[in-house]
């Protein structure tokens, strides 16, 4: 990039002014957070320099020692942040400094409420820290210069944070980034020496790289005494530890600092709920430190979201979200992982490959699904908060990671007939504790919603009897549990499935039985001929004490949850027919096995089949002819 390319002026991407009106309305309640992100951000930018130096020891420009620098100026108003990291071209300027330039972002601004508090922690969540200098700024500039490239490839960015930025050519003879910030008169504090060390000690004291400031003037000497004759050169100390926090050891670290280190990582403004911090020795050796988030981040669902642990080797840093080392259905987890074994240019393809790293992932795996048993096992609100945010994620677990799905299973928690509340907090240990004496299956029902699934009419032999049901409505439980399948060794039915073990083994149950299909047999051929292909069965229920008839799914068929997905995706869905089960015992059959006028008897068959079908959550193949017939019995009745 050569110094004759003039100045431009330029105006922020739509989503972008967006972001910087909520930034400059002090959308963030605490002011002072604008330095751990541009701090955290300066960091990153000498991590990608190491990286990139080790295939290219010609960038470092002969100057290997990094850090970051904050200077204050109280008489101009001003703090800046200079690093000595890999800086940007003019065309990289544009692209991160001008646009937003991260999948989702639609998304997340369609999830902005109004509601500062909620809107802090979604704009912490998104990751956008270079935008909070205009909390406290008026003005920004940043100049910048690539490293490996000529002092004239220097640039100078410059907006005051409304719709447009310039940004000129003018040269720099050091690599990396400067941002000046002019701020405003309400932050003028951040011009004080004393009051940016407290803040630097409180958020980044984890930062690996030495952050730097002024040393202390020295104060004049005493009137009378002599002084040099010239100024020294100004000092610059390290105000932070500068270690990386993952290679102390445990004992020396305090859970507010493993908390600051989860927001450096994260950009995340709560807590975690918890973490682990875990060395390695013996045939593999690495260093692990994982933390489980309090909040579900808006692109949790997005498969094409950037996940990951960030990687380090032998303590250089490697990459953001490498993926390799969790699961997908652990995709929530946050993490720094620190490896001796691999090789310094190691790269995404080679992960991929590395027999190493499969070993890795499954140590971590299983050392995520620990910590998310001991957070179970303390009880209290931190489990439901990460089942809140995260339980839909976890279900994907058994099958994408069958070494552990029992451990996964026992972390699955449900709404059930034994609180018949919404709320999922049973786990399947407590199912199973209150199983009843001979009960050999765990069964479950899928619906909609919650109050479709209560009210099924499967349940309802099954209240009579007085058996736990759980009550499914996750858009993935139907797989979940296709997948699952049994759990501490007890096979998982759906009430809605096959036919019923229920039935009385006595004699006198046997008796009755065959007793109520035989006097059926008649209302069952009957209900056959008429609904035709609209079921591949009918038979007498042993499932229904109160409702008229109830669908159930074939042995082998598709579920009803499963088909709703796949068609609303477009999917192709197998051809299947439900099979209706009726309650000859029920008023309302009892008429209907009455019924001498035939035309009458298949409107009545119809609307019994179609209010199955509405009991279940489902949909009407011709809504307007279920109307007609209902309104026809109806005004048929009103004659009688």
């Amino acid at each position: 990039m050569t110094a004759d390319i003039k100045k431009e002026t330029l105006g922020f991407q739509t989503e972008a002014k967006q972001l910087l009106h909520l930034m400059i309305n002090s959308l963030y309640s605490n002011k002072e957070i604008f330095l751990r992100e541009l701090i955290s951000n300066a960091s990153d930018a000498i991590d990608k320099l190491r990286f990139a130096s080790l295939a290219d020891e010609s960038l470092l420009e002969g100057q290997g020692d990094f850090a970051i620098r904050v200077d204050v100026d109280k008489d101009a108003n001003t703090i800046t942040i200079t690093d000595n990291g890999i800086g940007m071209t003019r065309e990289e300027v544009i692209d991160h400094l001008g646009t937003i330039a991260k999948s989702g972002t639609a998304a997340f601004l369609e999830n902005l409420t109004g509601d500062q508090k909620k809107d802090s922690q979604l704009i912490g969540q998104f990751g956008v820290g270079f935008y909070s200098a205009f909390i406290v700024a008026d003005r920004v500039e940043v100049h910048t210069r690539k490293a490996g490239h000529d002092a004239d490839a220097g640039v100078l960015w410059e907006s005051h944070g409304e719709s447009e930025f310039s940004i000129e050519s003018l040269p720099r003879d050091t690599r990396g980034t400067s941002i000046t910030l002019h701020l405003k008169p309400t932050a003028t504090e951040f011009a004080d020496d004393w009051r940016v060390r407290s803040v630097i000690k409180k958020y980044s004291d984890h930062i690996a790289v030495p952050v730097e400031m002024l040393q202390p003037a020295t104060p004049p000497a005493p009137e009378g005494e002599e002084t040099a004759e010239e100024a020294p050169e100004p000092q610059y100390e390290a105000v932070n530890e500068a270690t990386a926090l993952w290679t102390r050891p445990r004992a020396e670290i305090t859970d507010d600092e493993y908390k600051a280190f989860y927001r450096h990582i994260s950009h995340d403004y709560d807590d975690p709920l918890t973490w682990s911090h875990n060395k390695v020795e013996g045939k593999q050796e690495y260093t692990s430190l994982l933390y489980i988030p309090k909040r579900a981040p808006f692109d949790l669902w997005n498969r094409e979201m950037a996940r990951g642990l960030k990687l380090y080797v032998q303590r250089t840093f490697i990459m953001d979200e490498a993926e390799q080392f969790l699961p997908l259905y652990l995709r929530f987890v946050k993490g720094v992982v620190d490896s001796n074994d691999l090789p310094l240019n190691v790269s995404r393809e080679i992960l991929q490959r590395d027999s190493s790293v499969d070993a890795m992932r499954s140590a971590l795996s299983k050392r995520v699904l620990d910590m998310l048993s001991k957070l179970a096992k303390k009880g209290g609100e931190d489990y439901a908060t990460f089942w809140k945010e995260f339980g839909q994620v976890l279900k994907e677990g058994p099958a994408e990671d069958m070494a552990n799905k029992e451990k996964i299973a026992k972390l699955l928690r449900f709404a059930t007939t034994h609180t018949d509340q919404a709320d999922q907090d049973q786990s399947l240990d407590e199912y199973v504790a209150r199983m009843q004496e001979g009960q050999e299956k765990i069964y479950y029902v899928v619906a909609e919603n919650f109050n479709t699934a209560r009210k099924s009419p499967h349940l309802e032999v099954f209240r009579k009897k007085g058996i736990e049901v759980l009550l499914l409505t996750d858009r993935v439980d139907d797989w979940l549990m296709n997948q699952l399948q049994e759990f501490d060794g007890k096979p998982l039915q759906d009430v809605a499935r096959g036919a019923l073990d229920l039935q009385d083994d006595s004699e006198e149950g046997k008796a009755e039985q065959e007793k109520l299909e035989k006097e059926s047999e008649s209302l069952v051929e009957r209900l056959t001929k008429v609904l035709g292909d609209s079921v591949s069965e009918v038979r007498p229920s042993a499932r229904l004490t109160e409702s008229p008839a109830c669908l159930v799914v074939g042995d082998y068929d598709m579920g009803a949850q499963m088909r709703r997905i796949l068609e609303a995706a477009g999917q192709p869905v197998p051809d299947s027919k439900p099979i209706l089960e009726i309650n000859p015992a029920h008023p309302l059959l009892q008429m209907l096995d009455s019924e001498q006028d035939e035309a009458r008897f298949a409107d009545l068959g119809q609307v019994i089949l179609d209010q199955a079908t509405l009991a279940e959550g489902g949909q009407l193949e011709d809504p307007a002819s279920f109307v007609s017939r209902l309104n026809a019995l109806l005004l048929q009745m009103s004659k009688a």
